[in-house]
């Protein structure tokens, strides 16, 4: 099955699961860091917009334009569907169509865990946002996604710790997240993103490594164990000609 035939599939798992307050770790801590990054933007573009809860959240801060781009019809027929005021079109990270220069803040959330190419996305980024323009950048932690990296239990040794696999190496691998729910992960080192994104202009003024939310650790108590283990890393970076 294609990878479009995957996120088709599964784009109501993620609807439900993700969106409209169900998933702590978006409302308690990626929202409202995002909400702090575009403060003051004026023209937003969601890349990756799924059903739209960012674009949704820049038109209430008071941004007069926001466009949500993603690939997936059935994510975009949610966003319409919700509302909110945002515009959305279809297409991918790596050809996004738009003029150069549309943009005064970019939002990036969770998505080029799952990109290809992340060179030609992140030269789209840097096209589409003027000069000065902010890059906002979540990743799931690439040290959660170096390949056969995990939460070890040792009884043997009565140890809790977090084992590191191959962090260097570049990966793409199928990913069980819930049953019947696989989707496609690719792993690169955090230098790839950030010399990438130098080499078009787009320099990191702010990295953030937060501790899980709240309401995260409270579901499990293996979760509270690994409290000190980051799950998601914020870049911010601001566009120099």
């Amino acid at each position: 099955m294609a990878d479009d035939d995957l996120w088709e599939r599964n784009a109501e798992w993620w609807q439900d699961g993700f969106t409209e307050g169900a998933d702590p770790e978006y409302e308690e801590q990626i929202l409202p860091l995002a909400r702090e990054c575009i403060a003051g933007a004026t023209r937003v573009l969601d890349v990756g917009t799924g059903e739209g809860q960012i674009a949704r959240l820049a038109v209430r801060d008071g941004a007069s334009l926001v466009v949500g781009i993603d690939p997936t019809r059935a994510q975009l027929r949610a966003a319409r569907a919700r509302g909110g005021g945002a515009a959305y079109v279809r297409g991918g990270a790596d050809a996004l169509p738009f003029p150069d220069a549309s943009f005064d803040a970019v939002v990036v959330c969770l998505v080029f865990e799952h990109v290809l190419d992340h060179e030609s996305a992140i030269a789209e980024v840097a096209r589409v946002l003027e000069p000065g323009g902010r890059f906002v950048f979540f990743l799931n932690h690439p040290l959660l996604q170096a390949p056969n990296s995990g939460w070890i239990i040792d009884h043997l040794l009565d140890e809790q710790y977090w084992r590191i696999g191959a962090y260097l190496a570049e990966d793409v691998a199928m990913e069980e997240l819930a049953p019947g729910v696989s989707l496609p992960f690719v792993h690169r080192p955090l230098s790839r993103y950030v010399n990438a994104m130098a080499s078009h202009g787009l320099l990191v003024e702010r990295m953030d490594e937060p501790v899980p939310p709240e309401g995260f650790l409270a579901r499990a108590q293996e979760y509270r164990d690994a409290a000190m283990i980051p799950r998601l890393l914020l870049l911010v970076a601001r566009k120099h000609t």
